[in-house]
């Protein structure tokens, strides 16, 4: 016994295609309008992104290495003799420049993208339809609380980008900053590595610098301060450490170590001991403690040969015998 099938109603069959047709068209803005408009959001933050990172790398490569022409116009024109300012070792200053230019541009790049990632969420949420307000509401509190907990890593962020902005010091520098004398060794957006003289590593916090003496830039001053005696005579004592200074800047192993002829600056003190007189002179950055000590050894033998006695501490001692007052014996100690 076969069983056939009733025939399709023919009412139902027209009334199920029009129903479909107008769920298709008044779904049609839902189905191609949104991911359309969203691809469009998509594409469109891509290219902006694309054009700010280019903005970015051209802009810091501007700031930070200034053109050729501008370089010439800056430079001094230093003579054979007299004072000079020196011009950073050109490897070592391009090295720095590209350190900065790679750090600072991937920070910006960095920052861009975030805010065109954010920029692209709330639009695409907003084309879906979800409701940005309490998802905003919700994200400032997050965002308050972390802040408030982060101060000090945002801190440490913002002052290492500020001192790589402004090149306050860099890898090979010699700095003090604070408890932390030495080399630096790394400088980071968060943390600055520094060697002391002892071998010691010193992890500072970008944050807690406060203040920094940078050895290494332009140029330096080597400071030697020379004590003679009270009866020395002083216009001698001057033409020997001019002499001495000047004897120096000859010298081939110091030529290009000093950057102008030593200057006797005069009379500095009047001690108990004898009379104390400056000698300075700039020299390049990080050699002006050689430049000290050699000064200081050819400074002793000059002054010898002259005989200009170098002034010790001296004292007086009384001596009474048979009841008697006695001649004053002159004692070193």
């Amino acid at each position: 016994m076969s069983h056939t099938s009733p025939p399709a109603d023919p009412v139902t069959t027209t009334q199920l295609a029009a129903s479909w047709s107008d769920w298709v068209g008044d779904h049609t803005a839902a189905l191609i309008g949104i991911p359309l408009r969203i691809a469009v959001i998509v594409v469109i933050l891509l290219l902006v992104r694309a054009v700010a990172k280019r903005a970015i790398t051209r802009v810091v490569q501007r700031v930070l290495e200034p053109s050729a022409g501008e370089a010439e116009r800056s430079r001094p024109r230093r003579q054979t003799r007299g004072a000079a300012v020196l011009h950073r070792d050109r490897s070592r200053a391009r090295q720095r420049r590209e350190q900065r230019a790679r750090t600072i541009g991937s920070v910006l790049s960095s920052a861009v993208t975030i805010v065109l990632f954010m920029v692209g969420v709330a639009m695409v949420l907003d084309q879906i339809g979800i409701a940005l307000g309490p998802l905003l509401a919700s994200a400032g509190v997050v965002g308050l609380a972390i802040g408030f907990g982060a101060q000090s890593l945002v801190a440490d962020y913002l002052s290492g980008l500020l001192i790589m902005v402004e090149d306050q010091y860099g890898v090979g520098d010699s700095v003090d900053l604070g408890e932390a004398v030495g080399e630096v060794e790394h400088v980071g957006l968060r943390l600055t590595h520094v060697r002391d003289l002892n071998g010691g590593l010193w992890h500072i916090r970008n944050g807690e610098i406060l203040r920094v003496r940078n050895d290494s830039q332009e140029w330096a001053r080597a400071v030697l301060d020379v004590a003679v005696a009270h009866d020395a005579d002083l216009d001698t004592v001057y033409r020997v450490l001019e002499a001495t200074g000047r004897a120096l800047r000859e010298e081939p192993d110091f030529a290009d170590a000093l950057l102008e002829d030593p200057a006797v600056w005069g009379v500095q003190s009047l001690d108990a001991d004898g009379v104390l007189v400056r000698l300075a002179v700039k020299t390049v950055p990080l050699q002006q403690w050689g430049v000290t000590r050699e000064l200081r050894r050819r400074v002793k033998e000059a002054l010898d040969e002259e005989g200009i006695e170098i002034p010790f501490p001296r004292r007086t001692v009384w001596v009474r015998t048979d009841g008697r007052e006695a001649e004053p014996d002159a004692l070193t100690g």
